[in-house]
């Protein structure tokens, strides 16, 4: 069963447990990939209700998000298993599937071909509105040395080496799965 939301009232929630660690889920193909995001931000925008998530240029679900333009959203709402965000986070979907392996519920979804999560029942289906690539010349000499070592750094050797494109997706459906 799902309990329809407005996204709004939630607001607090999502942007809390974004901090902390949410899931990003796409489809293609039949695949579904989730991978754990903390970049991300909620509100409005052209009067819709958008969430903006961004996605390293090496990533897999980049890949997925380009072929298939919707994703959902899915936020711990009460206990959960802190360790699946672990694992969504460490593991790449172009050689696990991640979903089988951490043992995850697929709910259909309302409006879109994504599914949702039992197990992260606050749910957001999105529909890519705007994409754009992060600029790193209008990132802060702060910011591209935090977050982004290779350009300020030429001995770095991290995973990390790509910038963000900015995904920004209105939410067509919101809710919580019971």
């Amino acid at each position: 069963m799902k309990e329809k939301i407005n996204v709004l009232d939630y607001a607090t929630e999502i942007i809390k447990a974004t901090e902390k660690g949410v899931l990003l889920t796409t489809k293609t193909d039949k695949k579904v990939n989730s991978m754990a995001i903390s970049w991300g931000s909620l509100g409005i925008e052209w009067s819709k209700p958008i969430f903006t998530a961004y996605i390293r240029k090496n990533r897999f679900t980049k890949h997925q998000l380009d072929t298939n333009p919707e994703f959902t959203i899915n936020i711990p709402f009460g206990e959960y298993d802190k360790k699946i965000i672990g694992l969504m986070g460490t593991k790449s979907g172009y050689s696990v599937d991640k979903i089988k392996e951490s043992g995850l519920t697929l709910e259909d979804p309302e409006q879109i071909s994504v599914p949702g999560i039992k197990e992260f029942p606050l749910t957001l289906e999105c529909r890519v509105v705007y994409k754009q690539d992060q600029d790193p010349a209008a990132i802060t000499a702060e910011n591209n040395a935090a977050f982004y070592p290779q350009n300020v750094d030429s001995s770095f050797h991290g995973a990390n080496r790509d910038y963000h494109t900015v995904y920004c997706g209105e939410i067509v459906a919101a809710y919580i799965i019971r």
